[in-house]
């Protein structure tokens, strides 16, 4: 699993996060942990694979601006992160 934060600019309040949430979704059906914040200007989420050409193309159909993607390795972690 690899958890991508993407940035992204021209969100300006709630919907706009919500926009970008919808669009991940759809864009990565098996996309977990999708959350977006406008004060941050950052989206991100857990998935299995990601084409970052797909993502920059969806983000830009829908109107945002796509500055940059950074994918890592995710580790899933136990209860209150104590154990793995």
């Amino acid at each position: 699993m690899l958890k991508t934060t993407v940035k992204i600019d021209g969100m300006m309040c709630g919907m706009c996060e919500a926009h970008i949430k919808d669009v991940i979704r759809k864009t990565f059906p098996d996309a977990k942990k999708v959350s977006a914040s406008h004060a941050k200007g950052e989206a991100s989420f857990v998935s299995e694979k990601v084409d970052e050409a797909l993502l920059k193309t969806a983000i830009t159909d829908t109107g945002y601006t796509f500055v940059s993607a950074d994918s890592a390795p995710y580790e899933k972690k136990g209860l209150f992160g104590l154990f793995k």
